[in-house]
């Protein structure tokens, strides 16, 4: 079979190569391939900024948001051949830590887990693979092809379940505005999904034209391409998407007293920005603000993103992927282009 490939830490090595068919110690579950979602982590790891191979190889199969069909499965594991399914990235540590043993993983505390197609555990970038099927999640072939979206939207959905439960500190907490900085997957999904909860929805990013003010409009929200057009406005919610330093600094000058800011993003180290600390601390604790960080998901975000998918309306969400680029033409989508929202890998002809 082929499966695309690097060396995590060598820029520029990735390659679609010959690759052995996937081992059963890989879990149980034989799945084809019928997708691959590229995201910025992906290209984190081509650049040789990030990622790392499983113990004992030297390359790593690449990709982390998947969409397959299964076509082996054992009798009484829950699935059959033909289901479609899509594969959890983060595993647990193998002591556990508390977290992991609770199948939190994604809150796991000490570092040892391990990730599909990113840290020490080979991806979804091949022609076929395996999953254990805990790792496994049924997704319903209605879905189509926007069925790749849910690894992205189970981050959010994740974002969203922490912002809720930290609301539940008071029994007040009742939020009406969102911002969203960022316009790619992850901020239109968290939009998409704050728009379900009946939030009224604002959208700031750079792009004044093209499918992201549109799909945001779409969602009845409203679309800023600057922070001046946002005025004075603080908000209930704010979800801060794009981890670029200076927006950072906006999002969380724009939450309301009592307010939420979630930071989704993975920043670059490095990114200065001149900030008054001391003015921070004073407006966080006199305000009863919360900002915390969010990253990866467990079963039940995905099993909530999905849900949350489904609610929305076919055109949009089949809107977010603006590019489908055939495997034989798979660099093609590992370099970004003006107007990207989600760019997929098609294996499936």
């Amino acid at each position: 079979m082929r499966a695309i490939t690097v060396e995590p830490g060598h820029a520029h090595s990735a390659r679609l190569e010959d690759w052995l068919e996937p081992p059963v110690s890989e879990g149980a579950i034989l799945v084809r391939t019928l997708a691959l979602g590229v995201c910025g982590t992906d290209r984190d790891i081509l650049d040789g900024h990030y990622g790392s191979a499983p113990p004992g190889a030297r390359r790593l199969v690449l990709g982390h948001e998947s969409l397959g069909v299964v076509e082996e499965a054992p009798r009484g594991s829950g699935f059959v051949p033909g289901d479609r399914v899509v594969g959890i990235v983060r595993h647990p540590d193998p002591l556990p830590c508390p977290a992991c043993a609770a199948g939190e993983w994604d809150m796991c505390r000490n570092g040892l887990y391990t990730e599909r197609g990113i840290k020490a555990r080979h991806g979804f970038g091949a022609e076929r693979f395996r999953l254990e099927p805990e790792f496994a999640v049924k997704v319903d072939p209605a879905l189509g092809l926007a069925a790749v979206l849910a690894e992205p939207a189970s981050v959010v959905a994740k974002a969203w379940d922490h912002v809720e439960g930290i609301g539940r500190r008071s029994a007040a907490f009742a939020p009406r505005t969102l911002l969203v900085t960022g316009a790619g997957p992850i901020g239109l999904l968290a939009a998409m999904i704050g728009r379900q909860r009946g939030l009224a929805i604002h959208v700031l990013d750079r792009n004044r034209e093209g499918p992201k003010p549109t799909l945001v409009r779409a969602l009845g929200g409203t679309y800023h391409a600057s922070p001046a057009s946002l005025g004075e406005r603080v908000f209930d919610v704010v979800m801060e998407c794009t981890a670029a330093t200076p927006v950072i600094v906006e999002a969380i000058a724009r939450c309301a007293p009592a307010g939420i800011v979630c930071l989704v993003g993975v920043s670059s180290p490095g990114g200065r920005a001149n900030f008054d600390i001391g003015g921070f601390n004073r407006t966080l604790v006199l305000n009863n603000a919360v900002i915390f960080g969010t990253v990866n998901a467990n079963r039940r975000h995905y099993e909530s993103a999905l849900l949350a998918l489904a609610k929305a309306e076919r055109a949009w969400r089949e809107a977010l992927i603006t590019r489908r680029v055939p495997l034989a033409r798979w660099p093609q989508a590992l370099v970004a282009a003006p107007g990207d929202i989600k760019v997929v890998i098609e294996f499936d002809g």
